[in-house]
C-alpha cells in the first residue's frame, strides 16, 4: 500500500502534551506537542499557533479547492480561527482540542500530504526542539495515580538487577502522588502506570513520572509482572479506597490483601 511505501520518520500522529509560556521581548504560550512516526518513534517538538496558521496557509495554496491547476486537491481540516483579543494563556488552552483534532485530520489525509515539504518540517524535531527541558507534560499523566511512599525492602534487594532509569531532566510534580527527582538521580522502577508514565522509588519516595524525563537502564522483564505492590485509588462520589494486591518474590508466595 501507499502508507507502506513511506519512510519510517514521517509522522502518523501528534497530541499536545501541555502548553509551556516562553518569556522575551514579549512573553508568548508554545504548544509542546508529542509526535509518533512510523518507525514507531516519539518525541517532542514546540509549537507557535502561528506556526500552525502559516502551515495552513501554505496547504490552503497548493492542495486547497480554490487552486483549480493542481491535480491534487483535497479536504483541508479546519484550523482554529485567530483570537485578537483575551488571557493569552486561557487562549493557549482553549485551542488545544481544535489543534488536536486538526492534526489527527491532517495526518489522516493522502501519503502525498504527508510527505510535502512544509507538512513534514512542521512536524520534524528541530535541534531546538531536542535542546528544550519539558516541564509538567499535563495532559499525558494517566487516569489512575499511584500513592504511598515506599522503598525497596529486604536484605535480597538487588540494586543492579532492578529495572532502574536515569533521569535526564528535574522533575517537580504538581502533587504528592508524582515524585521529584534532579538530573542525574537513578529511580528503581516498581510499574508501568501506562505508556507514558512509571512509578519508581528515589530517594526514600515513592510515585509516578513521566517517561519522557528519563532514560531506562534496564527495563521491566517482558513476561514478569513488573511490581510486587500495585496501588490504585478508586475515587467515588465522596469515597476513595487505597487497595494493595501483593504480588509475589522469588521463593515467597502472598495472598492478596484489601486495606479500607
Amino acid at each position: 500500500s501507499d502508507f507502506e511505501q513511506l519512510p519510517d520518520d514521517v509522522a502518523i500522529s501528534a497530541n499536545i502534551a501541555d502548553i509551556e509560556e516562553k518569556r522575551g521581548f514579549t512573553s508568548h504560550f508554545v504548544f509542546v506537542i508529542e509526535v509518533k512516526t512510523k518507525g514507531g518513534s516519539k518525541y517532542l517538538i514546540y509549537r507557535r499557533y502561528r506556526q500552525f496558521y502559516a502551515l495552513q496557509s501554505k496547504l490552503e495554496e497548493r492542495y486547497g479547492p480554490e487552486n483549480k491547476s493542481s491535480p491534487t486537491t483535497c479536504s483541508l481540516p479546519v484550523l482554529p480561527a485567530k483570537v485578537y483579543m483575551g488571557v493569552k494563556q486561557e487562549i493557549a488552552e482553549m485551542r488545544i482540542p481544535a489543534l488536536n483534532a486538526y492534526m489527527k485530520n491532517l495526518l489522516s489525509l493522502p501519503v502525498w500530504v504527508l510527505m510535502d515539504a512544509d507538512v513534514r518540517i512542521f512536524f520534524y524535531q528541530s535541534p531546538y526542539d531536542s535542546e528544550q527541558v519539558p516541564q509538567a507534560l499535563r495532559r499525558l499523566r494517566p487516569r489512575t495515580r499511584k500513592v504511598k511512599n515506599m522503598s525497596p525492602q529486604g536484605t535480597s534487594f538487588d540494586h543492579l538487577a532492578a529495572p532502574r532509569a536515569e533521569a535526564l531532566f528535574d522533575f517537580t510534580g504538581n502533587s504528592k502522588l508524582e515524585l521529584n527527582f534532579k538530573a542525574g538521580d537513578v529511580i528503581f522502577l516498581l510499574s508501568r502506570v501506562n505508556k507514558d508514565w512509571l512509578e519508581g522509588t528515589a530517594k526514600g519516595a515513592t510515585g509516578i513520572f513521566p517517561v519522557s524525563f528519563v532514560k531506562i537502564l534496564k527495563d521491566f522483564p517482558e513476561e514478569d509482572d513488573p511490581t510486587n505492590w500495585l496501588r490504585c485509588y478508586y475515587y467515588e462520589d465522596t469515597i476513595s479506597t487505597i487497595k494493595f494486591v501483593a504480588g509475589w518474590e522469588k521463593g515467597l508466595g502472598h495472598s492478596p490483601a484489601t486495606l479500607p
